[in-house]
């Protein structure tokens, strides 16, 4: 089965093609992702407008780079994936909108991908895990604990009351006058600073459930940094690691509880996973492995590539939905707000939503759902 698969949710213009086998992982034959870095740069973030301008200027031509390079024409593809939610709605509109054009002039299904479900899912991609596992999601926009249960079928076990861990690092850049993006920058400086100089909160450490909260700690942090002013290169250094090194002990203690809830629940997950572009972090994957090993559970990390919005998963997520025979309508409409909780699977992978006992003792208000 081979999937066209087209990526437009916020910065990044990402075009991919991959091959589902009957069995094992799947195969990527191409996967083009232009960035937006520079063009907003200036502006310390993503500005929706320019981003959605530049989709519509470069999807055409990283579409056809990922056709040609994987060496298929548009007749031997199998269907059309593209996300359609949630992110950017500007951006979200023109990659589904492509998407759609796509599969009218050439016959071929739609199938309208949640862009959560396709991070959720790159590990059967990249390592055929099999269902039910424990994933880790954390970008700039989101931050959950999820029980995947097969395809469609999503319990959240922990999210951000707040920022997400992503964003938390983005703002603490700004605050900082790192530049943009600002997640990879506080990880460097981090790297030659010193963790325990400078106190701060560890939120929601040591609670039974496995909800994040960020805020406190960027405030904290704003407050010290305004003490210490001037900023001094190696109080930025020691900001940073004092900062990272608090994520990373509540990282580690959310993540227990997490586990211990879905085995509770689940029984023994098959692994732990990660995604989302924060998994790129190698200070969190470190822990990451030492959370697995304290569970006795595997870890399953895809490349970092494959962490951050890619055409790929996209594709991904479309063959394993086309494959169970979900596809869309040329009516499926773009999300700016898709949570995973609301995304439909096979009649008889969705049956647990009903029962009141686990899931419905899991779920969260409906306000959390993209956090």
């Amino acid at each position: 089965m081979l999937v066209l698969g087209i990526e437009t949710t916020c910065d990044e213009t990402g075009a991919a093609v991959v091959e589902r086998l009957p069995q094992g992982p799947g195969r990527i034959l191409s996967n083009i992702v232009l960035s937006q870095i520079d063009a907003h740069a200036a502006f310390g973030g993503v500005v929706p407008e320019i981003a959605a301008r530049a989709h519509v200027e470069a999807l055409d031509v990283v579409i056809a780079k990922a056709m040609a390079e994987a060496g298929v024409s548009f007749a031997a593809l199998d269907g059309i994936a593209a996300a359609a939610g949630p992110g950017l709605i500007g951006g979200v509109i023109v990659g589904l909108t492509t998407a759609k054009a796509i599969a009218l002039v050439s016959e071929k299904p739609l199938i309208a991908v949640n862009h959560l479900e396709a991070h959720a899912l790159t590990a059967r991609l990249t390592d055929a895990t099999a269902f039910p596992y424990c994933l880790f999601l954390a970008s700039g926009g989101h931050t959950q604990i999820v029980a995947v249960l097969g395809v469609g079928n999503y319990v959240r076990l922990g999210t951000t009351v707040d920022d997400a861990i992503g964003e938390a690092f983005d703002k603490v850049a700004k605050l900082l006058g790192l530049p943009y993006p600002g997640g990879p920058e506080v990880e460097r400086e981090a790297l030659s600073g010193n963790p325990a100089r400078v106190a701060l909160p560890r939120p929601m450490l040591g609670r039974q459930h496995a909800d994040f909260s960020l805020s406190g700690l960027k405030t904290a942090l704003r407050v010290e940094a305004e003490r210490m002013a001037p900023l001094s290169e190696d109080d930025v250094r020691d900001l940073c690691a004092s900062f990272q090194q608090s994520v990373l002990e509540v990282v580690g203690d959310r993540l227990r509880a997490g586990v211990k809830m879905f085995r509770e629940h689940y029984g023994k997950p098959n692994a732990l996973v990660a995604a989302g572009g924060v998994a790129a972090n190698q200070a969190i994957r470190k822990v990451l492995h030492q959370v697995a090993f304290e569970t006795g559970t595997v870890l399953v990390l895809p490349p970092a590539a494959l962490c951050t919005d890619n055409g790929a998963m996209i594709a991904w997520a479309g063959a394993e939905r086309l494959a169970l025979g979900l596809t869309d309508t040329l009516a499926a409409l773009p999300h700016a707000r898709w949570s995973l909780h609301d995304v439909t699977g096979p009649e008889q992978d969705a049956s647990p939503r009903s029962v009141e006992t686990p899931t419905m003792a899991i779920s969260r208000p409906a306000a959390f759902e993209d956090g």
